[in-house]
């Protein structure tokens, strides 16, 4: 393995001679800076961690330009959960959920446990791919299966693409971090690769801790340390919501001076928050005035975020 590692980063790996291929990510910063403005239970929290791995990994084992959408509907403390990754892997999430029932969810949970209790036992999981090539759109829906999100991802991959899959997902106030490992198609002839039988132990066996602690290296040298694992460099990866001022302003302008100023009046100040990443765009009363008054200059007033 070269000596790499990055943070913030996902990263392609392959066993060198096997029928084996895989990826890894991990964020950090980014993490930390796509929930600043989101108020979520520790519960809910991990889990939109795992969903935010998830993304990634299923956008980096794809060729596209566009952007990738994993959802998630519940029918418990969680209705809705959304992560959306780009092709450029900047990502944005955010989870609907019932504050009063998350609250009464354990933050530190066994396996699998915070699936079922936050989604009530049901619901389903669909994979949205938008290719800006050619405005192609792929969907894939399957129901939320087995003790996780990792299972319920494993159960995508063999529905849609027929691979066998094992991923690791885990997530927690700071960091979130997941494993995808396959098997290579057409390879069911390859009679001394042991790679496979291997890989899919050592992620059965691996824990949250470990996948959030170690990076790449020490992590993959230590779940199959019989095999040459060649990992590949990193490609960062950073929360970058599609919200702005531009956006808002123009949202704004949209509604009409009368309504506004009338916003303003009332409340003392014009605040829109986005829904997706919950950041607030703040408008004074010259805020307002500037809006109105130069309408076609094309510049957003200075805002109090």
């Amino acid at each position: 393995m070269d000596a790499d590692s990055g943070y913030d980063a996902v990263r392609r790996f392959v066993v060198e001679n096997q029928s084996v291929r895989g990826q890894w990510v991990h964020l950090g910063a980014a993490w930390r800076e796509l929930c600043a403005n989101g108020e979520y239970p520790p519960a809910v929290r991990a889990l939109l961690g795992e969903a935010v791995a998830a993304s990634v990994l299923l956008a980096a084992t794809l060729k596209f330009q566009g952007r990738l959408t994993l959802q998630l509907n519940g029918e418990g403390a969680v209705r809705l959960m959304v992560a959306q990754c780009t092709h450029q892997f900047r990502v944005r999430a955010i989870a609907h959920h019932d504050p009063a029932l998350a609250a009464t969810i354990p933050g530190e949970l066994a396996r699998g446990e915070g699936l079922r209790m936050l989604t009530g036992g049901g619901g389903r999981f669909t994979v949205t791919v938008e290719a800006d090539e050619h405005n192609l759109r792929y969907q894939g829906i399957v129901p939320l299966a087995g003790a996780s999100l990792a299972e319920s991802l494993e159960a995508y991959f063999n529905a849609s693409e027929q691979l066998p899959t094992r991923v690791r997902l885990a997530g927690d106030a700071g960091r979130c971090a997941g494993l995808l490992v396959q098997k290579l198609p057409g390879t069911d002839r390859i009679q001394s690769s042991s790679a496979w039988p291997a890989a899919q132990r050592a992620v059965a066996r691996l824990g949250s801790v470990a996948l959030l602690d170690q990076p790449a290296e020490s992590l993959l040298g230590g779940l199959l340390p019989a095999h040459d694992v060649r990992l590949f460099h990193a490609s960062p990866v950073a929360f970058e919501c599609r919200c702005g001022e531009g956006r808002v302003t123009s949202l704004l302008r949209a509604l009409g001076p009368q309504e506004v100023r009338s916003i303003l009046a009332e409340q003392g100040a014009v605040t829109v928050t986005c829904e997706f990443c919950g950041r607030p765009y703040r408008f004074d009363a010259d805020a307002v005035d500037a809006l109105f008054t130069h309408p076609g200059t094309g510049e957003a007033p200075a805002l109090i975020h």
